[in-house]
């Protein structure tokens, strides 16, 4: 392919739009580590916090299947209160 045809200059945008979007992810990444860092500080225990936003992540009905799941299996376990 010809670097100067319209196919290799389309090919390139292309690429290039992709290098912008994982530096961006890379960026974003960072302000996540930073909030969670300055959660930490303020006491807040990160670990949690990130269960909790996995959680929120979770439709209703997905979320309560899972709590079911895990209640039986602990449970089953001898690890229910």
């Amino acid at each position: 392919m010809d670097p100067s045809t319209a196919e290799a200059k389309h090919l390139l945008a292309f690429i290039e739009r992709v290098e912008r979007l994982e530096e961006d992810k890379k960026q974003v990444a960072e302000d996540i580590k930073d909030v969670f860092a300055e959660a930490k500080g303020t006491g807040y225990d990160v670990k949690i916090l990130r269960k909790i936003i996995s959680i929120r992540k979770q439709d209703k009905d997905q979320r309560r299947e899972e709590e079911e799941i895990l209640a039986l299996y602990m449970a089953a376990l001898g690890m229910a209160d």
